[in-house]
């Protein structure tokens, strides 16, 4: 289906930025890069279109993430990324070292996947696990870093 066809299914006016928000967030879909924050599609998006505003990729995002055109996550201690992977009940590991995130399939059934001991009157419909971890780069990055000799104060050199 077009960006034009998704958006109008959605009820959403079609406007160029919404149609370069759409292709920047499918053009990264399942790449090692395809959660993006609102500065690195904003500068994608520009290439497109020479002139966008920050706040209007932002009311974008905004307008894809409530039709379910997009989704947003927040890492703690990261800013808002956004993917186009929707509606499939998928999570996220993030590296602690460089702050990558990848995508990883629901872990258990149908979503929400988990169910937690008491729903408080919700109907649940999602489950948003995020697991963490080190990437392959900044493992390697850290046995690198133990294996380097140290220097000590007094001009020793300690394996």
């Amino acid at each position: 289906m077009s960006g034009e066809d998704l958006l109008r299914a959605r009820g959403l006016r079609v406007t160029r930025p919404r149609l370069a928000v759409l292709e920047v967030l499918e053009a990264c879909r399942g790449q090692a890069q395809g959660h993006l924050d609102v500065d690195q599609i904003a500068a994608q998006v520009r290439a497109r279109l020479d002139s966008v505003s920050t706040q209007a990729v932002y009311d974008v995002l905004s307008a894809l993430s409530r039709a379910g055109l997009a989704r947003r996550i927040e890492p703690a201690g990261s800013p808002a990324r956004y993917e186009s992977r929707v509606g499939d009940n998928h999570h996220h590991i993030v590296c602690r070292g460089c702050g990558e995130i990848a995508d990883v399939d629901c872990a258990v059934g149908e979503a929400p996947c988990l169910t937690p001991s008491q729903a408080h009157g919700f109907v649940l419909d999602e489950a948003e696990v995020t697991f963490w971890g080190l990437c392959p780069a900044c493992q390697q990055r850290r046995a690198d870093d133990l294996a380097a000799p140290v220097e000590t104060t007094t001009g020793d050199v300690t394996p």
